[in-house]
């Protein structure tokens, strides 16, 4: 199933009227904004309670749901010491990479 095509609009789209930098969605942290006030619409306000009604909890991990997925560009750190290690979007990890792992660990 395709996404439809986002269109930044010169406008933070948290909805509180600022505008935002050229192809920018949000002003900083209201990515952030947008999505605990979701939450707090949808379920219930936290969350565990977000996590619980999609299936997800300590016992069905989301994170590694998201590296498994052809869907996502997620995937996990290889250097990390201890498993699993840091999981995030590739350029997440890559500076995850760069900060904790110099020197080639």
């Amino acid at each position: 199933m395709s996404k439809p095509r986002l269109i930044p609009t010169g406008n933070c789209w948290c909805g509180c009227g600022r505008e935002v930098g050229l192809g920018k969605f949000f002003a900083q942290g209201h990515d952030k904004v947008a999505e605990a006030a979701l939450i707090a619409l949808k379920y219930e306000g936290s969350v565990p309670h977000f996590l619980h009604a999609h299936g997800y909890g300590p016992q069905h991990s989301v994170t590694e749901d998201a590296v498994d997925s052809d869907a996502t560009d997620w995937v996990e750190c290889n250097k990390c010491d201890t498993k699993p290690g840091y999981r995030g979007a590739s350029a997440s990890v890559a500076k995850h990479d760069g900060k904790c792992h110099r020197g080639g660990a």
